[in-house]
């Protein structure tokens, strides 16, 4: 809209990025800069859970209905997923803490199985005490998925995919569920719009009584209204 940027912050000569971390040269750029950036801005607006296994936990939501009543008949529970899911959240052994667990891609993905939902209580001490939690840690398999490492950094995509299979002791399974876009990707703005503005009318009944929240909600709607303000 007009904003002018700063224009040498990466070619002024001396304290310029080039000149300090690059010696002189010049970043090369597979892409125009424009407003790539800005265009694929992740929203993380449905649950609280590292992107990476946003759309694991939504796996996990799907199943929630087919496994909850078969829990001890569970076998394994086969999770496929991208290279930096494995790296960074693909956690084995004792979870410590809040942080710990949002940041365990088993963690997360039990939670949704158990509860068909995950909130930021769900971190604390009195959820992750309950033994199924870990029961079922135990039995997921995590493997790297080559396609979804491919499409992750691929420009046109930007998908953060995962996959979830159950198997039953019976030799029985699930379908092999799959999400590749989370609710707030550019793929999936509209899902994440209505997801902003549901958190959104959360947050002001805590603080408004219906009618204040109403008028609020209706002014943040009306987007011509708000700008001109």
């Amino acid at each position: 809209r007009g904003e002018m940027g700063y224009a040498t912050a990466l070619s002024a000569e001396r304290w310029g990025f080039e000149s300090v971390y690059l010696r002189c040269s010049s970043i090369a750029r597979s892409m125009p800069l424009e407003h790539y950036i800005v265009d694929n801005i992740l929203f993380k607006a449905s649950f609280p859970a590292e992107f990476h296994a946003q759309t694991a936990v939504e796996c996990a939501f799907a199943l929630h209905p087919h496994v909850i009543d078969r829990l001890d008949e569970i076998e394994e529970i086969h999770l496929w997923t991208q290279e930096s899911a494995v790296r960074i959240i693909d956690k084995r052994g004792p979870l410590r803490n809040p942080a710990d667990r949002d940041h365990c891609l088993q963690y997360m993905v039990a939670i949704g199985l158990l509860r068909g939902a995950l909130t930021a209580a769900d971190y604390e001490d009195d959820v992750a005490s309950d033994p199924r939690v870990d029961a079922l840690r135990e039995r997921m398999v995590v493997e790297e998925e080559p396609r979804y490492t491919k499409e992750y950094p691929d420009p046109e995509k930007r998908s953060i995919a995962n996959a979830i299979e159950i198997r039953f002791r019976d030799g029985t399974s699930t379908e092999k569920v799959e999400v590749e876009y989370p609710i707030g990707h550019k793929r999936r703005r509209d899902e994440g719009f209505r997801a902003v503005e549901s958190k959104l009318a959360t947050n002001l009944a805590e603080v408004f009584a219906a009618e204040k929240c109403s008028s609020l909600m209706e002014l943040f709607l009306d987007e011509d209204r708000f700008e001109s303000m």
